[in-house]
């Protein structure tokens, strides 16, 4: 939202689920009325609301080997969210390889953390070069998170990757 509300022009979202009453109080894109609707379809509608000139690129669809470099080719600077470890560092991978900065957000419980990884200067799987073992890690539905980190993360997102489109990274 944010983004959109600085005036990025183009914005890519890349999901295949839909909108559940469980994803409302931490992804602010949807609301109670769009239970059922595909995500990335009401995250086009949500921001398309804030700024109707926002150019809206949708990739219903997971981001997997076969579509990571083509997806990631669109794109100045790359966004990760993904809420499991494949998901990370395949996004992390396609990056590296497009030399593409990635701006890459994690949230577990009430903790969370933000990191950009500038092309040539280190990348996700430098500081975490494998995934922690399956114990190690429980995921969202698992150990749940608290809505308001994931907010926080977002937005700290969003002024890292406004902080990259101005020079200022």
């Amino acid at each position: 939202i944010y983004l959109t509300l600085a005036g990025v022009g183009s914005i890519g979202i890349v999901d295949f689920d839909t909108v559940d009453v469980t994803n409302l109080q931490r992804q602010i894109l949807h609301y109670d009325s769009y239970i059922g609707r595909p995500k990335v379809q009401s995250a086009t509608d949500t921001l398309k609301a804030y700024n109707p000139d926002v150019h809206v690129n949708v990739h219903e669809e997971p981001i997997i080997s076969e579509n990571a470099m083509e997806i990631i080719s669109e794109y100045d600077v790359i966004i990760n969210g993904a809420d499991n470890f494949p998901a990370r560092y395949l996004v992390n991978d396609a990056s590296y390889l497009s030399n593409k900065p990635l701006v890459d957000g994690s949230i577990l419980l009430f903790d969370g953390q933000a990191t950009v990884y500038i092309p040539g200067k280190g990348c996700y799987r430098c500081l975490f070069p494998a995934p922690p073992p399956a114990e190690d890690a429980p995921n969202c539905s698992e150990a749940g998170i608290l809505g308001a980190a994931a907010g926080v993360m977002g937005t700290l997102q969003a002024l890292e990757v406004m902080k990259e489109i101005i020079g200022l990274g």
